[in-house]
């Protein structure tokens, strides 16, 4: 049990180092290529920290197992918006660029709402997974192209040294990976020897694990001033998720990815609604603010206890479920609608 908790220990340690890295060599090649560091965050930065969900789904595929893939994808797009940027919102405010609540944020919500479109014949074919394909392609290329142009018109930044800012890149990926293995096993192991079951250690500690990079560059990125990047990163997540992800290993998958019947009247539809929830909260004063933080993190509670609850056949699901629909959902909203009203009154800068 030593060993698995000095396992978890230096996961983090590597997770937190491989942030900051990642942030450094991230901000310093924006100024030197001349790309916005919001570009940077929505591409570079989003893709590598993607990278361990995008393992997960390549070797699942080439398994017979793409099923897991949607479960990875879906999960991680909810936890990367209510679990990620709650708690980087709870620790700094976040500011959000215009640029992404007009472009990125709506492009978002309709991939999202394609997803559920395309699986409603119960599966994801290769035709929808060489859109996906060819749709994270264009939408890279648009992204670096109009962030040159939004990079020009601001003022010039003292450019750096390239080799370092992109060795910074590739250790602080390399450790984010590294890092998050170690955590993942480390805790995997701790909770078998505890008696936690297998399906409620793959519905929690994998489905986060995965997101590990992303929580901790968002989070460090917030606390160093990168907030474009923090911001950035998990919305450029979500959208690699289901165009990169889905989309190549829906081409290389031997079958349709299959879609469960859970995944279509529960997991989707609450992945929308995260999505949704974006734009409010980003276009009302343009930030994220630490009330909001808190509703995105209550929002996740709600949604993981009830994974646990369902997963162990609990004989407290009804109950659950008739206090979330009748008390807790309707208090979140009213909060939500508080502080978006609160922050239309506040004057605009």
């Amino acid at each position: 049990m030593w060993i698995d908790i000095v396992w978890i220990m230096a996961g983090f340690i590597l997770l937190l180092a491989g942030a900051d890295a990642l942030v450094r060599g991230a901000s310093g090649t924006a100024a030197i290529f001349g790309i916005t560091p919001l570009v940077i965050g929505l591409t570079v930065v989003a893709f590598g920290t993607s990278a361990p969900e995008f393992a997960v789904s390549f070797m699942a595929a080439f398994a017979g197992k793409a099923d897991i893939a949607v479960g990875n994808v879906v999960g991680s797009n909810i936890f990367n918006v209510l679990g990620i940027l709650g708690v980087a919102a709870l620790i700094v405010p976040l500011t959000v660029a215009t640029s992404l609540v007009k472009k990125e944020v709506p492009l978002l919500i309709l991939i999202s709402f394609s997803l559920y479109l395309f699986a409603l014949n119960g599966s994801l074919g290769r035709l929808e997974a060489g859109i996906y394909t060819m749709g994270i392609v264009a939408y890279t290329w648009w992204a670096l192209k109009t962030g040159k142009q939004d990079a020009a018109a601001e003022p010039a930044k003292p450019k750096g040294n390239l080799p370092k800012h992109l060795a910074f890149l590739a250790i602080g990926l390399g450790l984010l990976i590294l890092g998050s293995s170690w955590l993942v096993d480390g805790a995997v192991n701790l909770a078998t020897r505890m008696g936690v079951s297998e399906l409620v250690i793959g519905l929690t500690i994998v489905a986060i694990g995965t997101s590990l990079p992303e929580a901790a560059t968002s989070i460090v990125a917030g606390i160093k001033g990168e907030r474009d990047i923090a911001v950035g990163n998990i919305v450029g997540s979500n959208l690699f998720n289901i165009l990169g992800i889905l989309g190549i290993t829906g081409l290389i998958s031997p079958t349709a990815i299959p879609f469960a019947q859970h995944a279509m009247e529960i997991d989707l539809p609450v992945m929308i609604v995260t999505a949704l929830l974006c734009l409010p909260i980003f276009f009302t004063g343009f930030e994220i603010n630490r009330l909001e933080g808190m509703l995105f993190l209550a929002g996740l509670g709600l949604y993981t206890t009830y994974l646990v609850l369902e997963a162990g056949h609990s004989p407290d699901l009804p109950g659950f479920v008739d206090a979330a629909l009748h008390y807790a959902l309707p208090a979140l909203a009213l909060t939500l609608g508080y502080s978006i009203l609160s922050s239309f009154r506040k004057p605009k800068t």
